[in-house]
């Protein structure tokens, strides 16, 4: 797993590939508590990275569709 890239220029795509990384690491592997902290804290930087694109991305939609916005409805 490469933690070098810091995550503030990541992707969305970069950054939720890397969240998926830290969570396999942390489930499947067997990490001394310091590491397993560390991967934890990359694991929150890279989640909040993901948000804050996702909002960025509704915002833009938002704001390209104007009041021609349909709400999504799931079906049942």
């Amino acid at each position: 797993m490469t933690g070098d890239q810091p995550v503030e220029s990541m992707s969305y795509e970069q950054a939720f590939q890397q969240l998926e990384e830290v969570v396999n690491a942390m489930e499947n592997e067997q990490h001394p508590l310091e590491q397993v902290l560390a991967l934890y804290e990359r694991g929150q930087k890279l989640a909040q990275r993901c948000a804050v694109l996702l909002e960025q991305a509704e915002l833009k939609v938002r704001q390209l569709a104007g009041d021609d916005l349909i709400p999504f409805e799931a079906s049942s």
